[in-house]
């Protein structure tokens, strides 16, 4: 039986919004009283109406479902539009632009808001603590730090521009059941131990899929599956290879994915490491599922699911769809392999910020909203959803002793199953961050574009790279 799931809509609101109201306004309110601020801190832009614009995302969902602890701990009303994040960007650029506040709270992507429109949003640490307003919870180091930089600045730290919100990053999803019935058989088979974790490599990946592919599992046809269709998941696909190999879009490449620069340089798509990445990423693909290239995120994690093939590089926040389905229990999580380089995993999170055209009162009630739905309390909430909740971007909610019990099955909040292994994933070494740059939907389009050729079998790896950085390069005018 197919589900139909995406990325954004996997953890679904409906579980969410239910957990927000079982914590209820009064707990709500001396939960957050207890570290934030008093009541009149919280009433002071009582009557004011704002706008959030945001994404299709679980987290948002789940709010908009249930707004009515946050309105009577404040007595604002929240006015949410949900887009795909295209129209969102167009939207938002159209405020920027136009000098209006059609919209107060913004769904800030990295690459599609905050890198080429970040002086549109406000610094929010002009508001953290400032003119009697409640200051962030635990301040802003209990933010994952990579989350915090990624999502939060463009160029340096001197300016914030928006608070994590939410975190899927890719990581290596796997059929445990599969391994466990036949990890001696495979191991005596290949000559290592085939365990998942970052101590094997993509090489021993490449191997693992090919010893599925062959007869001696009835249970699936196929190693491995991957979001390789010509869209937006392929460059993420091949990102994690690309990285783990010590390759780059750009010199500096830890520093322009992680702050962001509006000039990055020439594109080093064409140095040794990226071809290397990218031979090694045509040969896996011709041992994957053949369905990988008419699949996203959504498709491969639908095939996954229907036992096409037993292990996958997927978004980590999938594992609250799967683990309510009936691979419930057999799945497998852990860090994607080591390549000559490291083990990386693609980061796709995003913050929420605060549009600098909004007038007082409306920035007043924005920063208690983003405040709100940032605590720690609130991500509580959302991962007690039914559907598998949101994900927490705060390292105190992980060390919570509920949470960190819901961390082995038997478990009401089955993303925390993933918990250990994002650990590893959202530490510097192994995170992997796009180059945060004004023109990257453009250099995105020209990267899948071409490795989708080489999947094509219309180029080889090497022209593959050196037409990516060529045209790169024209995107951003280096």
């Amino acid at each position: 039986m197919t589900t139909h799931h995406s990325r954004r809509d996997i953890l679904k609101g409906l579980g969410g919004a239910a957990a927000l109201t079982t914590l209820g306004a009064g707990s709500l309110r001396t939960a957050l009283a207890q570290t934030m601020a008093d009541d009149k801190t919280w009433k002071q832009a009582s009557g004011t109406t704002i706008q959030f614009i945001s994404e299709n995302t679980p987290p948002t969902t789940a709010i908009a479902a249930n707004l009515e602890p946050f309105k009577k701990l404040t007595g604002i009303d929240v006015k949410i539009t949900q887009l795909e994040l295209g129209d969102l960007v167009k939207k938002v650029a159209l405020d920027f632009g136009s000098g209006r506040s059609a919209y107060d709270v913004i769904y800030a992507d990295p690459y599609q808001v905050v890198a080429p429109y970040h002086q549109g949003l406000m610094d929010l640490n002009t508001l953290n603590g400032k003119h009697g307003l409640p200051a962030v919870p635990k301040g802003l180091g209990d933010f994952i730090p990579t989350q915090l930089g990624a999502a939060g600045y463009f160029g340096n730290r001197k300016a914030l521009y928006a608070l994590p919100y939410d975190c899927p990053t890719m990581i290596w999803i796997y059929r445990k059941d599969l391994f466990d019935k036949y990890h001696d058989q495979m191991q005596q088979d290949l000559g290592f131990d085939p365990t998942p974790s970052d101590k094997i490599t993509w090489e021993q990946y490449y191997q693992i899929a090919k010893w599925f592919n062959g007869d001696h599992v009835k249970e699936v046809k196929y190693g491995t599956g991957h979001q390789a269709k010509q869209y937006d998941s392929l460059m993420c696909d091949f990102s994690n290879v690309l990285m783990a190999y010590g390759g780059e879009y750009f010199h500096n490449g830890d520093q322009v994915g992680l702050l962001g620069t509006a000039k990055p340089g020439p594109c080093t798509l064409d140095q040794p490491a990226a071809i290397q990445a990218a031979q090694f990423y045509q040969k896996l693909l011709k041992i994957a599922d053949p369905g990988s290239t008419s699949w996203d995120w959504t498709g491969v994690a639908n095939a996954f699911e229907n036992d096409r093939f037993a292990m996958m590089p997927e978004w980590h926040e999938f594992a609250g769809s799967l683990e309510s389905g009936k691979l419930k229990g057999k799945v497998g999580y852990a860090p994607l392999p080591t390549g000559p380089a490291r083990s990386a995993n693609l980061y796709g999170g995003t913050g929420i910020g605060i549009n600098g055209n909004a007038t007082g009162k409306q920035k007043t009630a924005a920063w208690l909203f983003v405040v709100w739905a940032t605590s720690p309390q609130t991500q509580l909430a959302g991962l007690k959803s039914k559907q598998g909740g949101g994900t927490p971007t705060r390292t105190s909610v992980y060390n919570m002793p509920e949470v960190k019990k819901a961390s082995h099955p038997p478990t009401d909040m089955p993303n925390m199953l993933t918990a250990d292994t994002m650990q590893v994933a959202w530490d510097s070494d192994h995170i992997g961050l796009r180059p945060k740059i004004p023109s990257w939907n453009q250099a995105d389009t020209a990267v899948f574009t071409e490795l989708s050729k080489m999947l094509a079998g219309q180029q080889s790896p090497e022209q593959t790279m050196k037409s990516a950085k060529h045209k790169v390069d024209s995107a951003t005018g280096a």
